[in-house]
């Protein structure tokens, strides 16, 4: 393991690494304008939701990491305190990212990438059609971190209005998260795609799981089982009676006393998600 001190190392360097490792992270598609009611559109991806009572989102347009300059959003937003976010999915990624251009200041990106402007409800600034999710944001405050070249600014808004499209809603008007098909920022040139098998559903206990400390030994020592498969242990907040053991091993597990087969069967139906039939495979050895 290397050890590294940020002061030590170059703006390159350190937001390399940074990027790398924070990640993936959503994108922020922002539109703006100006006093002149020139529009911007740039995409960042140092972007989270901060609450829900009331609705607030941060992004943070850095300043240049070469030329200390400020972007054209932060700009528009000392001008003109509100923004559009739109959401980012994979069929306008490529279009987003050419937005990113350095374009000078006054030169409408949703012309150059392709997009086509809506009206907002609230705000002054337009909305990006393709997005599947647009919300239109008051500006509350902006948090300068520093006046260096690299230095972010946090740009604190309130959402005041959200559009989302029927494309992504399932029968029930909530979002379905394949159909969102949304895009990550990692480092470099990389981005992660959120759909397919790169989904998946981790159910957490609605009460206190038991925590990986109160695994029996053998199976908290295990060398088969994965700090994962332990942590879907620990997730229980109860293991299965013994009579509920029994059944299972006399119906699935006749014949095996192995410690070592029991557990790889066991992390097979773990890492399937089976963790109550898990459960009962690890325990077959205390019933033997």
């Amino acid at each position: 393991m290397i050890t590294l001190h940020p002061k030590e190392l170059s703006i390159p360097a350190l937001q390399a690494y940074l990027v790398h490792a924070i990640a993936p992270r959503p994108v922020a598609f922002v539109s703006t304008m100006d006093k002149k009611g020139n529009v911007n559109l740039s995409p960042f991806s140092f972007f989270n939701a901060f609450s829900t009572n009331p609705p607030i989102v941060v992004f943070s347009p850095a300043r240049s990491g070469k030329t200390n300059a400020t972007k054209h959003t932060h700009d528009n937003i000392l001008e003109v305190p509100e923004a559009v976010i739109n959401v980012v999915n994979y069929e306008m990624v490529h279009q987003v990212s050419l937005s990113s251009s350095d374009y000078p200041k006054g030169v409408n990106e949703f012309e150059k990438a392709g997009f086509t402007m809506m009206d907002s409800e609230q705000v002054k600034p337009p909305r990006v059609k393709e997005s599947p999710v647009q919300m239109e944001c008051k500006v509350k405050d902006i948090i300068e971190l520093g006046k260096n070249a690299g230095a972010g600014n946090l740009v604190v808004c309130e959402v005041v209005l959200l559009h989302i499209s029927d494309s992504v809603l399932n029968e029930k008007k909530q979002i379905d998260q394949h159909k969102l098909d949304l895009v990550g920022r990692l480092g470099a040139n990389w981005y992660v795609r959120a759909s397919g098998d790169a989904l998946f559903e981790l159910i957490k206990p609605r009460g206190v799981g038991m925590g990986v400390d109160a695994l029996p030994e053998k199976i908290r020592n295990s060398k088969v089982l994965s700090g994962n498969n332990l942590g879907q242990l620990g997730n229980a907040e109860k293991i299965p009676a013994r009579e509920e053991v029994i059944t299972y091993k006399n119906t699935h597990l006749k014949g095996i006393t192995s410690e070592a087969e029991i557990h790889s069967i066991a992390k097979k139906l773990l890492d399937e998600g089976r963790v109550e039939d898990g459960w009962k495979t690890l325990l077959s050895l205390e019933n033997q």
